[in-house]
């Protein structure tokens, strides 16, 4: 036999053998339901363990939006509101509405406090929300808790050594968001976990969607009840305001024009010592109401757990443990049944 006859024969010895071998069917890792089990009882408590760690990091920024709302109102609204210029173009809107109120008080009160809400979103809310915004702080809450979550995934994949792709069908089975329809508003744990960014998840924007519509934004409801009422007070001291100047003009018209010219300008003069004098009292009453309104706010903000800065993370972790639980197989109760013929029975 020829050499190069013998290496063919080698060759095809050889690539048989190989064959034979990658024909062998590899017996697949089976995971006892107990196993299961515990693996559910470990991603629910990782979850539980993120949110908490979220909520801390959440917290913290919170407090540095307070202390940036607290300083801005301080610098910028109060001395604003309660200057003498403001108050009387406030005066003067005031008159306006009153005109097109036809006697309704609480039109006068609701239209200041509109305005007045409006400005303090201008000069406080917004600039604030620049540098420290809350919807900006609710979408890193969730993406940081989902960063934890995965993490930990890993460590309970590794622990429990299953094989990856029996450990993500289960993370499939899952649910994370439920919005749906359509179907796109719903991602399981898995899909939430691996998708890259996770802000062009649909189910992702839906849920932020979801927790800012019923938000209005950054700081809503903030300024509501301590803007009206401020704006109830106002109202009430502006109308004054605007029968004393009433009177004032009066008086000049009846004196005439060079005489009148000088009682004008005096009690304007008067009315800017007046608002000086008042200037303190007006600025403590307007910061106890806001300060009140404000945390109250806050505390809505970090605690509502529907609009709150926690509310997509406290929706995603509640899905989760619901899920979760449903996944528990409950075993059947043990029931028995009456035989007659069973010895013992009773029956002869």
């Amino acid at each position: 036999m020829s050499l190069r006859l013998l290496f063919m024969v080698l060759l095809v010895v050889l690539g048989g053998c190989s064959t034979a071998r990658r024909s062998e069917p590899v017996a697949p890792i089976v995971i006892s339901e107990a196993t299961w089990q515990r693996i559910d009882q470990d991603i629910e408590n990782a979850s539980s363990t993120s949110r908490e760690t979220v909520r801390a990091y959440t917290r913290k920024a919170m407090e540095r939006w307070r202390e940036q709302v607290f300083q801005r109102t301080e610098t910028d609204f109060i001395p604003w509101f309660t200057g003498y210029w403001t108050q009387q173009w406030l005066g003067v809107k005031v008159g306006w509405y009153k005109m097109s109120a036809k006697g309704e008080t609480d039109t006068v009160v609701n239209r200041l406090a509109i305005y007045l809400q409006e400005q303090y979103h201008e000069r406080v809310l917004d600039p604030v929300a620049k540098v420290t915004d809350p919807n900006v702080i609710m979408g890193d809450a969730v993406i940081l808790y989902l960063q934890m979550l995965s993490a930990h995934l890993l460590e309970i994949q590794q622990q429990y050594s299953i094989p990856q792709d029996q450990f993500d069908q289960r993370l499939n089975l899952i649910p994370a968001i439920t919005l749906a329809p359509p179907p796109a508003r719903n991602a399981s744990l898995y899909q939430i976990v691996h998708a890259e960014p996770v802000n062009r998840l649909p189910a992702y924007l839906a849920l932020v969607e979801q927790v800012r519509s019923s938000n209005s934004g950054a700081g809503a409801g903030l300024s509501d009840a301590g803007i009206s009422s401020v704006a109830k007070r106002a109202s009430e001291r502006l109308e004054a305001q605007i029968a004393s100047r009433s009177v004032a003009s009066a008086v000049a018209a009846a004196v005439g024009r060079v005489a009148g010219a000088v009682i004008s300008v005096v009690s304007l003069g008067i009315g800017a010592m007046s608002n000086e004098s008042d200037r303190p009292e007006a600025q403590a009453q307007m910061r106890k109401s806001l300060n009140a309104a404000f945390d109250k706010a806050w505390l809505g903000l970090m605690e509502n757990e529907t609009n709150g800065v926690m509310a997509g993370v406290n929706y995603i972790s509640g899905q989760i443990a619901g899920g979760l639980a449903a996944s528990v197989p409950v075993e059947p109760k043990s029931t028995e049944v009456f035989n007659p013929d069973t010895p013992g029975s009773g029956v002869e």
